[in-house]
C-alpha cells in the first residue's frame, strides 16, 4: 500500500511535469514557426542572451533601451512578436509598473527621404493610463495560436503573438494595468 501511494505521487509529479514540459515546448515550437529560418532564430536568441549577460541583466536592458521613470519597476519580459504591416517582429515585450514597452530582437532597415539607410531597433512604449483595453484571442482555425491585443485611447492596436508562455505574459500584463488604475 505503501509503495503503491509513493507509485501515484511519482506519477502525479511526473504528470505535471510533463505537461508543463509539453506547454513549455508547446510556447517554443509557436514562437519559432514563425521565424523565416530555424537557424536565424537561434542565433538571434544567442544574440540576445549574449546583450542580456553583457549588459548585467534584463532589468538594465531594459533601461537601457526606454526611459525609466523614478520608482519604475521592470515586472516581467517575455520574448514574442510584434505584428506589424511588413510581418512579425522578434523581440522583447517588458511589462513595467508604468508602461508595456517592446524592443526588436535586431535592428532594422529603414531609408531617409534622401534614400539613404540606416538601421534601427523597432521600438514601442505604452504608458498604462494610454491602455483603452486588453484582449485575448486566438486564430480560428489553429486555436494553439494566441495573440494579446492592446487597444491604445487613441485607437491603436498592438497584437503580440508567440509568446514562449502565453498565460504568464497576459496576467502579468492585465495585473500590472490593473494595479496601475488603482493607483
Amino acid at each position: 500500500m505503501v509503495v503503491f501511494t509513493c507509485f501515484g505521487k511519482l506519477n502525479s509529479v511526473f504528470t505535471k511535469f510533463g505537461r508543463k514540459t509539453i506547454g513549455f515546448a508547446h510556447g517554443i515550437r509557436e514562437h519559432v514557426k514563425l521565424a523565416p529560418k530555424i537557424t536565424d532564430t537561434v542565433k538571434g536568441k544567442i544574440r540576445l542572451g549574449a546583450k542580456i549577460l553583457r549588459v548585467g541583466g534584463i532589468e538594465k536592458v531594459f533601461t537601457q533601451l526606454f526611459s525609466v521613470k523614478d520608482g519604475e519597476k521592470l515586472l516581467k519580459a517575455s520574448q514574442c512578436y510584434l505584428s506589424t504591416t511588413s510581418g512579425p517582429i522578434a523581440g522583447l515585450l517588458f511589462i513595467s509598473t508604468y508602461k508595456v514597452a517592446f524592443c526588436s530582437e535586431r535592428s532594422i532597415k529603414i531609408s531617409s527621404p534622401k534614400g539613404e539607410f540606416s538601421r534601427v531597433y523597432y521600438k514601442v512604449s505604452i504608458p498604462h493610463e494610454k491602455i483603452e483595453h486588453v484582449n485575448q484571442s486566438q486564430n480560428v482555425k489553429k486555436p494553439s495560436e494566441k495573440y494579446i491585443e492592446i487597444v491604445t485611447v487613441d485607437d491603436f492596436d498592438f497584437w503580440f503573438m508567440s509568446f514562449f508562455n502565453y498565460q504568464k505574459a497576459l496576467r502579468s500584463l492585465q495585473q500590472a494595468i490593473s494595479q496601475s488604475s488603482q493607483n
